[in-house]
C-alpha cells in the first residue's frame, strides 16, 4: 500500500504517531563531531598527536567550532544524531500532513483547458 492509498483516518493516526515520538525527544544539536590529528616535530622525530574532537556547528550564519573533551564526544554525537532524527520525523510529518490536508479540504476548483 503506497502513502497516496491511505485514508485520511489511518494518515492522522500516522501523524499522531509521529507526534508522539517526536515529544519524547530530548537533547538535540546541530553539527558534527570530527577527530584531527596535529602533526608534531619533537627533535627529528615526527609524531601524530591525538585525536582531539571538534564539533562544528552554524550560528548566525557562521561557522562555530568547539573543542570537545573525549568524555563529551559519545553525548554530543547522541544529541547529534536525535537531531537527525527529529528531522526525518519532521519530514515524514510534513508528507502525510499535506496528504492529510489535500484529502479533507476543498481546493480551487480548476479551469477547463482552453481550446
Amino acid at each position: 500500500m503506497s502513502q497516496a492509498d491511505l485514508s485520511p483516518r489511518r494518515l492522522r493516526s500516522r501523524i499522531r504517531r509521529l507526534a508522539r515520538q517526536l515529544g519524547k525527544t530530548e537533547l538535540v544539536l546541530l553539527g558534527t563531531i570530527r577527530p584531527r590529528w596535529i602533526a608534531a616535530r619533537h627533535g627529528a622525530s615526527r609524531k601524530r598527536l591525538g585525536p582531539y574532537y571538534q564539533w562544528t556547528f552554524k550560528a548566525a550564519g557562521k561557522t562555530v567550532t568547539v573543542n570537545l573533551s573525549p568524555s563529551q564526544v559519545k553525548p554530543f554525537q547522541v544529541a547529534i544524531d536525535r537531531q537527525r532524527a527529529v528531522e526525518r520525523l519532521l519530514a515524514q510529518m510534513r508528507r502525510l500532513s499535506r496528504q492529510f490536508l489535500a484529502a479533507t479540504t476543498k481546493g480551487v476548483p480548476r479551469r477547463k483547458p482552453q481550446q
